[in-house]
């Protein structure tokens, strides 16, 4: 199985039924994985709804009527976008030619599914070549060594992180749900184009008068942020909100000691400019803290007067109506005008405004308390990784 057994190799965490067991063999990955092309081109397949499933980077595309592999398989997206992500599928289904298929090179000697989560131990990142596309081959990555144990311990840490895994995609599941109901939610609570009350109306406001048309800057002051470019530090009082802080929901963060436009609490900050078919264009952040966040150029500062702040941070956060100004060719740049025009329809009585608001944003409160669940898990499944297989410090 390995050439090469004399180095003690363990890892940190072992199931006790192997404690006593064989060290792990040292050996190239090629030796354990086998790589098939595929020549599929999706602009000559004639896609069905039903069928056997054709895979590309970033997932299921469609069936056909006939399949390439028959047996279970490793993908490995070769070039292009994504390249290195690695996917587990099923016999009786196909990729396209950006991907390739990676085998065992024996069965009874490597399990597939062991194989799948030691490629996610080696950085195949750091054979990703080209300056244009970027490639991985086959060739380069399949001479890194790894430590494999036999068959039996093999199985049982694939078995491990496998009901892992199958954990994290129902709770992802459970994610999506709770968004799709949201989307359903928002679509029954605003009136639909055409209308003036909603579809779905809280039992105490049922009655009530009907909806009026507004305009963004007959409820809400507008400004523009300021250039921080110059005042960005490593760790500062202020947080700088730009294109990249909404997107990410906060997670990629820049800090100033010089706040030139600073926002308050119930504020909303939307994103003005974003690259062709972007996905923050008009992404709005919710500002719940005074004195921490200043806006950065190509960010608006909204802050209502005559509107519930955070119903009206529903209304505008990526709302059709803005997104309607991309072209899907060059940058869009929201103008002032687009946003101060902005046309709505709002219930009248605050009360109805604020009953909205907080259903919408109790479930914002379980969607993210989901969401930090899953990240969670995929944090112990690291460390359990990190764990359950040896470190090879030279992996080429």
């Amino acid at each position: 199985m390995s050439k090469e057994t004399g180095k003690n190799i363990v890892p940190k965490l072992r199931f006790p039924e192997f404690r006593d067991k064989d060290y792990w063999g040292i050996d190239s990955l090629g030796v354990a994985i086998k790589s098939e092309s595929s020549s599929l081109a999706q602009n000559k397949l004639q896609l069905l709804d039903n069928g056997y499933p054709v895979y590309g980077a970033d997932g299921l595309i469609g069936y056909t009527e006939s399949f390439e592999q028959d047996e279970d398989y490793i993908a490995i997206i070769k070039d292009g976008s994504g390249v290195g992500r690695l996917f587990l599928y099923k016999k009786e289904s196909s990729i396209l030619g950006t991907l390739s298929y990676l085998k065992s090179q024996d069965s009874k000697t490597y399990e597939l599914k062991f194989l799948f989560y030691l490629l996610q131990t080696i950085n195949l990142t750091s054979y990703i070549k080209g300056s244009g596309i970027p490639h991985i081959y086959y060739s380069d990555y399949s001479k890194a060594l790894t430590a494999i144990p036999k068959p039996p311990e093999q199985q049982k840490i694939a078995d491990c992180l496998s009901s892992l895994d199958d954990f994290i995609t129902a709770e992802n599941k459970k994610l999506e749900a709770l968004k799709a109901h949201k989307k359903g939610l928002m679509q029954q609570l605003f009136p639909v184009e055409g209308e003036i009350v909603p579809k779905l109306r809280f039992a105490e406001f049922k009655d009530a008068e009907e909806w009026v048309e507004k305009i963004l800057s007959e409820v809400a002051n507008y400004e523009n942020g300021k250039a921080h470019e110059q005042d960005i530090v490593e760790e500062g009082e202020y947080i700088v909100v730009n294109s990249k802080f909404i997107s990410s929901d906060g997670k990629v963060r820049k800090y100033t000691n010089t706040p030139f436009c600073l926002a308050e609490k119930d504020d909303i900050l939307m994103v003005l400019s974003d690259v062709p078919n972007g996905k923050a264009i008009a992404k709005c952040f919710f500002v719940d803290t005074n004195n921490l966040f200043s806006v950065n150029q190509r960010i608006c500062k909204i802050t209502a007067f005559d509107v519930n702040g955070l119903l009206l941070f529903y209304i505008l956060n990526r709302n059709s109506y803005f997104l309607a100004f991309d072209d899907g060719v060059k940058q869009t740049n929201l103008r002032n005008d687009d946003v101060l025009n902005f046309p709505m329809l709002l219930p009248k009585d605050p009360k109805e405004q604020q009953r909205i608001a907080e259903c919408l944003s109790s479930l914002d409160t379980l969607i993210t308390a989901q969401t930090e669940k899953i990240e969670v898990l995929k944090i112990h499944k690291k460390g359990l990784m990190q764990q359950l297989f040896p470190i090879i410090t030279d992996q080429k």
